[in-house]
């Protein structure tokens, strides 16, 4: 048992070492020049390319977990809420505590809007232990919607942009040294970055095989231990697709880009709930019919998450948009109670 248990530990912390450079060297690259080719503007590429891009991980493994024959769709639900806990109190307490920011309030008050009415339907569609096809496609319509906001918002309220590009390939440079011979690997199994739409669906195809491990080691780990698949997938799962974005953070936050982090966070977490599950479950259900169970102690979390976001804008409101220690301590303090929380539940 203990071995079992240990390789299933080597699989996992594997596999997301694997998600987290195939998505910073290959995907996302890929993406960027795929948008460049679409000449989408930087706002649009960033609201679904982009997103599309840091969050993979957590869309294949929630549309496996909901296609995997035994009801373990908890386990999908369970990590894209347990990355939105992680991503809002971790990864924006993390970015607080590096540097206080002044955040430019004018783009975070429409992602704080439309991430509210993310977590709110969410709360509303989960509450009674299930989802609909018309939930899913609500989920989807309200994305479609804040990529349209995202487009047309300087028009309503002007503001200059954050230039990602130049600092993000910075932040993931850094922590680039200790991962060189595992890179070394991956590029040379990849395509030449020239061929980039190659490069793309090969990273496709690779993310899927990779998040497909995951949900059965995730399985698998859950028996053998006699814990809910739903607490593995809240902590375990949660926290280790989150972990690089967790370490970009930090590194423009240093920077002085707090607001980069803050916003990547909550724009992460929008995509992960309104696109991550729904379109796993509007798959699911125009193939079988039928709902999306989703009950037990996936709801706890789901109204632990919408009290996180009070907590945020809150805090933002008190602070007026300003974010430093005090915020950071609390987010992060936060977090740590959560996780106690589920430990003590088992």
């Amino acid at each position: 048992m203990f071995l079992a248990i240990a390789l299933y530990i080597f699989i996992l912390l594997l596999s997301f070492v694997l998600l987290a450079r195939i998505v910073d060297l290959f995907f996302i690259a890929s993406l960027d020049r795929i948008s460049r080719d679409l000449r989408l503007s930087s706002d649009a590429a960033g609201a679904t390319l982009m997103a599309v891009g840091s969050s993979a991980p957590e869309l294949f493994v929630a549309l496996f977990a909901v296609l995997k024959p035994g009801e373990h769709q908890i386990i999908g639900i369970g990590s894209i809420v347990g990355s939105a806990i992680f991503n809002l109190l971790v990864i924006v307490g993390a970015a607080a505590l590096v540097k206080s920011t002044k955040l430019n309030w004018k783009p975070m008050f429409r992602d704080i809007l439309f991430y509210t009415l993310t977590v709110t339907m969410l709360v509303v569609f989960i509450w009674d232990g299930h989802f609909t096809l018309t939930e899913s496609i609500a989920f989807l319509g309200l994305y479609v919607v804040y990529v349209v906001a995202v487009v047309y918002w300087r028009r309503i309220l002007p503001h200059n942009d954050v230039e990602l590009g130049e600092d993000v390939q910075e932040a993931h440079g850094e922590h680039n040294k200790i991962t060189r011979p595992l890179d070394q690997f991956l590029c040379f199994i990849f395509p030449k970055a020239e061929r980039y739409y190659l490069v793309f669906f090969f990273s496709i195809v690779l993310i899927a095989a990779l998040s497909y491990v995951l949900v059965e080691v995730a399985v698998e780990t859950a028996h053998i231990m006699n814990i809910p698949e739903a607490i593995i997938a809240l902590t375990v799962l949660a926290v280790g697709t989150s972990i690089p974005d967790l370490f970009s953070s930090i590194i423009v936050a240093k920077q002085g880009r707090g607001d980069m982090a803050v916003s990547n966070a909550i724009g992460s977490n929008i995509f992960d709930i309104l696109v991550g599950l729904g379109l796993p479950f509007l798959i699911v259900m125009s193939l079988s019919g039928g709902t999306v169970d989703a009950g037990g102690d996936i709801v706890t979390s789901v109204l632990i998450l919408f009290g996180s976001v009070v907590l945020l804008i809150g805090l933002l409101l008190v602070r007026r948009w300003k974010v430093g220690k005090l915020t950071g301590f609390i987010l992060v303090a936060a977090y740590v109670a959560y996780v106690i929380y589920e430990i003590m539940k088992l």
